[in-house]
């Protein structure tokens, strides 16, 4: 049995805080705000893994007003939510996912996220699709107000 999955999220950059994408700490003047560290792709992967299996989604599972959550490592949180999708009889087949950014640009730091978050779930690199892509100067993206990421993926029954 398959189950397909899609995520999505979105956070706003700001002054004083890491840029964390995928794992990567990306050199740039500003950060994405959040309770957590704001990873916005892994953001978009937990909760593609999680509505794959039709469980509760990322805000749920680490809600914002608990203060252990704060500043939380979204990697590790990302390895929870994986060991939960191999407790249900499950494994990722394949992953494709986007990450919408004016700026930074996304291309240089896209190996090392595939190098992370493959060994974190367990696949391939050819199980994973990593994209950039800009809003063309649209939209709070394009304005370099937020950046914002989904994913979709594949899980096989075991």
């Amino acid at each position: 049995m398959y189950r397909i999955g899609n995520g999505y999220d979105i956070h706003k950059l700001t002054e004083g805080r890491d840029l964390i994408i995928g794992g990567v700490k990306i050199t740039h003047e500003k950060g994405l705000l959040g309770h957590s560290d704001a990873d916005v792709l892994i953001h978009a992967i937990i909760d593609s893994l999680l509505g794959a299996l039709a469980l509760d989604d990322i805000g749920t599972l680490f809600p914002d007003t608990d203060i252990k959550y704060k500043d939380a490592d979204s990697a590790v949180l990302l390895k929870q939510v994986y060991s939960l999708i191999k407790s249900k009889g499950y494994v990722i087949q394949n992953l494709d996912s986007n990450i919408i950014a004016q700026q930074p640009k996304m291309m240089p730091y896209i190996p090392k996220m595939k190098e992370i978050l493959c060994k974190i779930l367990e696949i391939n690199n050819n199980q994973l699709s990593i994209k950039a892509k800009t809003k063309e100067k649209m939209d709070a993206v394009g304005q370099c107000m937020a950046i914002e990421a989904n994913s979709v993926v594949l899980l096989k029954k075991i």
